[in-house]
């Protein structure tokens, strides 16, 4: 369980570490793989997220999937690529959220992934949350809760012997 205090300030502004949707590169599964590597080249992601046209999120698509693909494609043309479509090879959503304030389980899957999508209760896709700006809101929470708060540390039980024993 998060302390209270660092969830707080953590959440004190859950818009300043999620992306919206609308500034985040995606493709739908008709895309061409071409399209889908040309996206992710331009971004710089390895992965990004499919959207249905009516912006549910469908799965995800990698740098690796595609890559693999290619492999597979005699000559292993990049050009060849405009022959397979997104929804090919695109994998499913391994793990997602319907509420930035789900501090914890956020914390837990940015463990592992670079980002976790956020989607509404329809599955709408609303954006992402990514380890990079979870991080600057826990580097402003590390220069910043003494400011919001008097921390004192406390006495184990060990030192606190080991005080008394001394006096």
């Amino acid at each position: 369980m998060i302390d209270t205090a660092v969830e707080q300030m953590l959440l004190k502004d859950t818009r300043s570490y999620v992306i919206p949707a609308d500034v985040v590169a995606n493709v739908t599964a008709s895309n061409t793989l071409e399209h889908a590597l040309m996206v992710l080249s331009k971004v710089g992601y390895n992965r990004i997220p499919v959207l249905a046209a009516d912006d549910h999120l469908q799965g995800m698509i990698s740098l690796a999937a595609i890559t693999d693909k290619l492999l597979q494609v005699p000559g292993a043309a990049v050009d060849q690529l405009s022959h397979y479509k997104v929804a090919d090879v695109m994998s499913p959503v391994g793990h997602w959220v319907n509420d930035p304030k789900k501090l914890e389980t956020i914390l837990n899957y940015l463990v592992d992934d670079p980002f976790i999508p956020l989607v509404d209760e329809d599955q709408v896709f609303q954006g992402i949350i990514t380890r990079r700006e979870l991080l600057k809101r826990i580097n402003y929470l590390a220069h910043n809760l003494h400011v919001n708060y008097d921390v004192t540390p406390k006495l184990t039980t060990e030192a606190s012997l080991h005080s008394s024993s001394h006096a």
